[in-house]
């Protein structure tokens, strides 16, 4: 493997970590705001990527997700995946701020992921594409930045789809019990263990393309 391809491989590695990692943080940062430090209290505020790694959503799926697709004879394919959720306890950041604090610690990961889809973006204007004459330094730092924009729109596109489990679900269960309409609410809530299988369905399917890459590549021609 050539060391622009182990270059690349290390951007990709690096920005999912900052991406996920960054992504989970917010929403305990968010809530600590409200009150609750469970996440505090957990260690959970680190950014340390130990304490946040998980089996399936860091390793097993980007994995799969990227080198698949190479192993099948094509292209490498994008990296995608999730930390290990931060502990959160909902009823202290209601009590704090009611329903809007809960809404707003469900769209933090997502709000940050786009933040710094945008502020990546910014900088690709400012920096210019690296030729045969750049140090691998520039090449991977270009690399990164590229990275960063592409995996926190995937993120951040995702996490907006309503899959029980995960923030889009979580943003309207809550604005539902605000608004008390309670049926759907519940029908979040009993369908959590569901969604890692929605996932892995879509992921795994054509269903990517309508509801994950092409709202992704409609939000990348907008930043790039």
């Amino acid at each position: 493997m050539e060391s622009i391809d182990l270059l690349k491989i290390l951007a990709a590695v690096l920005a999912l970590a900052v991406a996920i990692i960054g992504h989970e943080i917010m929403h305990g940062w968010v809530a600590y705001i409200y009150g609750d430090t469970t996440a505090k209290n957990a260690g959970r505020l680190s950014i340390n990527p130990l304490t946040h790694v998980d089996l399936v959503g860091t390793i097993i799926v980007p994995a799969t997700m990227y080198f698949l697709p190479m192993l099948l004879g094509g292209d490498s394919g994008f990296l995608f995946g999730w930390a290990k959720p931060v502990p959160i306890n909902t009823a202290t950041v209601i009590r704090s701020g009611g329903y809007n604090a809960a809404m707003q610690v469900d769209l933090a990961g997502i709000v940050y992921n786009f933040t710094m889809a945008t502020l990546a973006s910014v900088a690709v204007v400012a920096m210019s594409q690296p030729t045969t004459a750049d140090s691998l330094i520039y090449v991977f730092a270009y690399m990164f930045v590229i990275q960063l924009i592409i995996i926190n729109v995937v993120l951040g596109v995702f996490n907006l789809l309503p899959i029980p489990q995960f923030d889009g679900a979580h943003f309207l269960m809550h604005l539902a019990l605000k608004y008390r309409v309670n049926a759907v609410a519940e029908f979040f809530y009993k369908n959590e263990r569901y969604g890692i299988i929605i996932v892995l369905i879509i992921l795994m399917t054509p269903l990517k393309n309508y509801l994950l890459l092409m709202p992704v590549q409609t939000i990348l021609q907008l930043l790039t």
